[in-house]
């Protein structure tokens, strides 16, 4: 392999790295509030913040947050940790060169991607938008890589 597609599979490694570092501490985070008040906390963050509780939309968080139950808070972050760990599945693959690592983030990647575009269509954002191009890129690149290397018997 060339040393510039090492260097380019690494970084899209650390690219899952990245999103299965967020995902775990997205899912801490929700943990964290299995047993508290979700609504009373998200106030006190309001007032930390020092958003206008007023605020229409501050209101409409603060009314959802307060309907948030522990089942739901538990799925929430149970499946943040199901991404994380298929992300860091990636990122290692990915990391030490295998090729099933291309193969499974390109179908991975891939899979998701109609989810992404649904989730612009429904509200674009530009994160939305740059994750999606991102995403598009590393599967085109990885069945690049894939097509142009002979398979080794031991892979």
């Amino acid at each position: 392999m060339k040393s510039s597609q090492e260097r380019f599979l690494r970084l899209i490694a650390i690219f899952k790295f990245f999103k299965a570092a967020i995902l775990i501490a997205l899912s801490v985070g929700v943990f964290r509030l299995l047993h508290k008040d979700v609504g009373e906390t998200a106030e006190r963050w309001v007032k930390a913040l020092r958003l206008d509780p007023g605020n229409h939309f501050v209101d409409a968080v603060l009314i959802k947050a307060s309907l948030i139950t522990p089942a739901q808070i538990k799925k929430l972050g149970l499946g943040s940790l199901i991404y994380a760990a298929l992300f860091l599945t990636e990122g290692t693959g990915l990391w030490l060169l295998k090729r099933w690592a291309e193969w499974f983030t390109a179908i991975l990647t891939a899979t998701l991607i109609p989810l992404e575009i649904y989730e612009i269509h429904r509200r674009p954002t530009v994160p939305r938008v740059v994750v999606l191009l991102i995403n598009v890129a590393i599967v085109f690149y990885l069945v690049w890589c894939i097509r142009q290397r002979k398979p080794k018997p031991t892979e």
